[in-house]
């Protein structure tokens, strides 16, 4: 009897300890920020074949993976900062839930496994774009965000590829002008993105050192200032229709309505006595914006 119970004891143990790696090894991967990447992989895709097909299934999985050990990286670079900063302080690797080397060692399983799978099962074009987000991502635009407060403009261009990914996995061109435009599309959705999260963790990025844009303009100067960036995006949105994507008379005019809504709900940021849940708010707004368009546009190629 006694022999059970521990037995049932360590057996717990094992699955409560599998459980927990498990855990760290989706919290190390940042599994919201690339489950939307690879959402816009998909999008990618449908709007370059405009039919959902067993050929998406390698980009998806490439994309995934290798954006996870992307995401991995990421966190290893940033051990010391996230450290400092009370948003980032109990991630695993400041929190000692696992070791540096460990959390590198994931991301480079990751990292392998992404590019083989769009290497063999994709293309070269596909796996060229994937490591140039990577460099870009970890090579580029994390080392200038320490130095740079404007950082994020050249670092938006890790929005901008994935698309692409899904776009020549479907059998579209790189050059292609719609390709263009809904890249440019995620490209400019992303930099009121970060400004939105920078304008409610301020204090976070400045308490960690990095040279932010709140050492340089208080709250409501930078809010006007993302105000602007989010007018540009919903108007990127407005033209898509003219790059030939749409099909529907009938959803070209729906592609405007979370644009015009995202445009109206913004102005609410030029509102000096709002604060910290007004940019939340606005933060949730974007992101709510991009999905709905993805889902209009992915509307109309596959049902239209």
């Amino acid at each position: 009897m006694l022999a059970l119970t521990l037995k049932n004891i360590e057996g717990k143990s094992f699955s409560a300890l599998i459980k927990n790696k498990i855990n760290i090894v989706i919290e190390l991967s940042k599994l919201r920020i690339t489950t939307f990447v690879t959402l816009t992989t998909v999008f990618g895709f449908i709007c370059a074949a405009g039919k959902m097909t067993s050929s998406i299934i390698a980009p998806v999985i490439g994309v995934l993976l290798l954006s996870s050990g992307s995401a991995v990286v990421n966190h290893f670079q940033e051990r010391d900062t996230d450290a400092l900063m009370d948003r980032t302080k109990n991630r695993p690797i400041p929190s000692g839930r696992i070791s540096a080397a460990s959390a590198l060692l994931i991301s480079l399983i990751l990292i392998i496994s992404g590019s083989v799978v769009l290497f063999f099962e994709v293309g070269t074009i596909a796996f060229l774009l994937g490591l140039l987000n990577l460099f870009w991502y970890n090579g580029v635009y994390t080392p200038l965000k320490r130095v740079y407060a404007l950082a994020i403009i050249p670092g938006s261009l890790v929005g901008a590829i994935p698309p692409m990914i899904g776009w020549v996995a479907g059998g579209g061109h790189l050059l292609d002008w719609q390709i263009i435009i809904l890249s440019f599309f995620f490209f400019i959705w992303q930099i009121p993105h970060f400004w939105l999260l920078l304008l409610v963790f301020g204090k976070d990025y400045e308490q960690a050192g990095f040279p932010t844009l709140t050492k340089i303009f208080n709250h409501y100067q930078l809010a006007k200032i993302t105000f602007i960036w989010i007018l540009a995006t919903a108007v990127t949105s407005f033209l898509i229709p003219f790059f030939g994507i749409v099909k529907s008379p009938v959803i070209q005019f729906t592609l405007l309505l979370p644009g015009l809504w995202l445009a109206v709900n913004s102005f609410k940021l030029l509102n000096e006595t709002k604060g910290r849940y007004l940019f939340r708010s606005a933060f949730m707004n974007i992101n709510i914006f991009a999905v709905v368009v993805v889902i209009i546009l992915s509307f109309d190629k596959l049902f239209i």
